[in-house]
């Protein structure tokens, strides 16, 4: 045994340092990870914990992968030292690409956030920089994979290609018919043209009405008035017809609409309907001078359709917002209700009338 360890002693030496290494790196990035987690926590505890854990990976891995490739080096032929060399480069180098990329984006990010969380407490519109950050990040992560292929010399051509502007044109056209494309196109046409932007009230249908939070490449996110989220991609949102409360002028008209029975006093549901609009503390004062001067009511009524068993008043009531629209409309339906009930204004159910006819004998 003494003899094996005499014979053997530089590479026992060798190998015990490669492994003490690689335990040492590895505590080292445990111990690097702890305080990453710690300043994370007191400065940015908003922030995605993923980008930590990954580095923390990529790193083990990293340092695991050269050991076994150093502790090789006492198992082959000197001839085949030089490929050895070679994969330990390599791994190096697509360690530290991996990490420089992951840093990167998330500084990007980062960066990004801040700015993002600055706009909203001015109360500017961050629409812009939200879309820019999906850009920026994603960005790095396929210039740094574009780059990490180039270790390998199959793949080298394929990389340099991609990150030439004749690559990326290439590319562009590659993938014109698919999906991913036109979203990413009408994402940005979007954030160019802004029909809409974030904090915006916006309907695209009558089941897709809400605020929007958030636009990414592929999709929009609405935010509906039951704290549901509607994922909707960028080229459906795009070709839509929408009604945005918030572009232009926030103040909207509401119409009004309650059907009576043909019994009932029709200029007595369209005063009853009148008053509890104007009475409403929601209620916009929308008159010109001129017709403040003519003395014409802050809310018209009009008799508006024939039903089957029914006749529809229409009253239009001018509110601030959309969100004083829905507020006013529910209060004056119950108000109107309770009013119709005691001046005895029917609401009718749907009826039909069956007219009975007794048969006759027919003589013949």
């Amino acid at each position: 045994m003494t003899t094996f360890f005499e014979t053997n002693r530089q590479e026992i030496i060798y190998g015990a340092t490669v492994i003490i290494s690689v335990i040492v790196l590895n505590v080292l990035t445990t111990l690097l990870m702890k305080g990453l987690m710690t300043l994370k926590k007191k400065k940015f505890p908003y922030v995605n914990t993923t980008p930590i854990f990954l580095i923390k990976r990529v790193l083990r891995t990293l340092w695991i992968v050269l050991g076994l490739i150093a502790l090789s080096f006492l198992f082959v032929e000197e001839g085949k030292y030089g490929a050895l060399k070679h994969h330990f480069k390599v791994a190096l180098y697509l360690g530290f690409m991996a990490v420089l990329t992951i840093v990167s984006a998330t500084s990007v990010n980062l960066w990004f956030r801040k700015n993002i969380k600055e706009k909203i407490l001015t109360q500017e519109d961050p629409t812009a920089l939200k879309f820019l950050r999906y850009v920026a990040v994603a960005t790095i992560y396929f210039v740094g994979t574009l780059i990490g292929l180039m270790a390998f010399p199959s793949l080298r051509g394929i990389a340099q290609t991609a990150l030439g502007g004749a690559g990326v044109l290439a590319l562009i056209v590659g993938v014109s018919s698919q999906e991913a494309l036109s979203n990413l196109v009408s994402g940005i046409f979007i954030i160019s043209f802004k029909p809409f932007k974030i904090g915006d009230v916006v309907k695209v249908t009558d089941t897709m009405i809400g605020t929007v939070t958030d636009i990414t490449f592929r999709h929009t996110i609405l935010r509906n008035f039951e704290n549901k989220m509607i994922v909707i991609p960028n080229s459906i949102i795009n070709k839509e017809k929408l009604i945005n409360y918030n572009l232009g002028e926030l103040k909207c008209c509401e119409h009004i609409e309650i059907g009576i029975s043909y019994d009932s006093n029709v200029e007595l549901a369209k005063k009853i309907i009148q008053e509890e609009c104007e009475n409403h503390i929601l209620i916009l004062d929308n008159r010109t001078e001129l017709e403040k001067k003519d003395n014409l009511p802050i809310v018209r009524t009009a008799l508006t359709k024939l039903n089957d068993s029914s006749v529809t008043i229409r009253a239009w009531a001018w509110v601030r917002d959309f969100g004083d629209a829905f507020n006013l409309k529910c209060d004056v339906y119950e108000s109107v209700k309770l009013r119709f009930e005691s001046n005895g204004i029917e609401i009718p159910y749907p009826y039909q009338t069956i007219v009975m006819k007794e048969a006759q004998e027919v003589n013949k």
